[in-house]
């Protein structure tokens, strides 16, 4: 498999199943997208801004929900082996991409497996192991969350700066920003909100280049 990132504003999201795995399938996709949740009960968990809807769906009525949702991702989560594999067959007729929430290990194509995510927005830093094992995902996930830290200050930060220097020739800004980005300095001045980040990468800048931003 190889991992994409796919921006699902504007997008719909049809998740079948109302249990703690379909909740937590909604709420990371209500993040940006417009979640459906279709099940005859809800689990006392937090959907996030899903939609809920009280239905019961046998296998054939799986295809008509998908036409009514129009979903951009259809989630498979409930626990009925037959409703699941119609949600899945109704998918593949329709070009959708499927997440099937009962499987693991090897999927086929088209198939969506939801990694687990570190975030500090913009960066987000995704793991996963192809689905065989959600409890290493979740374990290297942890350990990563230290580690990206400040990274969205970073981002942005280097995102201002490389506007700052688009006029610079190209090998000349790379060398910049790549110092600003691995400096002990400026990484300490994000995390100090009484330093000022900018002054510490236009130091970083002019102590490579010769030249302030």
């Amino acid at each position: 498999m190889i991992p994409l990132l796919h921006d699902f504003a504007s997008e719909s999201v049809l998740v079948f199943g109302g249990g703690p795995v379909g909740a937590r399938k909604a709420r990371r996709f209500a993040r940006e997208a417009r979640v459906l949740v279709i099940s005859p009960a809800f689990a006392d968990a937090d959907f996030g801004s899903a939609r809920l809807i009280r239905a019961a769906p046998d296998p054939g009525d799986v295809g008509g929900w998908l036409n009514r949702a129009d979903p951009a991702l259809v989630v498979a989560a409930t626990d009925d082996a037959a409703v699941n594999e119609a949600v899945e067959a109704a998918a593949r007729e329709r070009d959708v991409l499927v997440n099937r929430a009962d499987e693991s290990g090897p999927r086929r194509a088209g198939s969506v497996v939801v990694p687990a995510t570190v975030r500090d927005d913009p960066v987000v830093v995704a793991v996963s192991t192809g689905g065989r094992s959600p409890a290493l995902s979740r374990s290297l996930r942890e350990e990563l969350e230290p580690l990206v830290g400040t990274a969205g200050a970073m981002a942005d930060l280097a995102g201002a700066l490389r506007a700052d220097l688009r006029g610079w020739p190209a090998e000349r800004r790379r060398a910049a920003l790549r110092a600003v980005v691995r400096s002990d300095a400026v990484w300490t001045a994000l995390e100090d909100p009484d330093e000022c980040a900018r002054e510490a990468a236009a130091a970083v800048v002019a102590d490579v280049t010769g030249t302030p931003p």
